[in-house]
């Protein structure tokens, strides 16, 4: 059971885990979460700059106003990602980008994108929720069941 290595054997070795070592990209933990914080921060203050606009200029209701902000800061979303130019951002900004509606926007529509050269029901229809599918399912399965355990708290009285 106990095989002896040969010296090239150790020497190829010792060179993979060389090259290995050598391409793992290395992270600057503070680095990300700062650039995440700058790009989330950005996003959010254009949302809130909408949202402001909406209720002052626009002379919406705060349910109006927050629809408004949300549908821009989608329609954003997809275009950047329809022209290419939101993977650069998520690229710099990680959670940042990925985390606010932006996100969950550009989730659904770069699959459209990419699969759309496969027709509409088997490129676009198929593929569309690939990525942001499980997050709708879970998030609705995760509401349903609070949902569940808040009506049982009623019932019991602890609520």
């Amino acid at each position: 059971m106990n095989e002896q290595k040969s010296p090239q054997q150790i020497s190829l070795e010792k060179d993979y885990a060389e090259y290995v070592k050598k391409i793992t990209p290395t992270h600057n933990l503070l680095l990300q979460m700062l650039k995440a914080f700058i790009t989330g921060g950005i996003i959010c203050t254009a949302g809130q700059f909408l949202l402001n606009y909406a209720k002052n200029s626009l002379g919406m209701d705060a349910e109006a106003a927050g629809s408004f902000c949300s549908l821009i800061l989608v329609l954003a979303s997809v275009l950047l990602t329809g022209f290419n130019l939101y993977s650069p951002i998520v690229k710099f900004g990680g959670a940042g980008a990925l985390v606010p509606i932006t996100g969950f926007a550009n989730s659904v529509a770069s699959p459209a994108i990419e699969y759309k050269k496969e027709g509409q029901v088997f490129g676009i229809g198929c593929k569309i929720f690939t990525i942001a599918g499980p997050v709708i399912l879970y998030g609705i399965f995760t509401s349903w069941a609070l949902g569940v355990a808040y009506w049982i708290l009623k019932i019991m009285g602890v609520l």
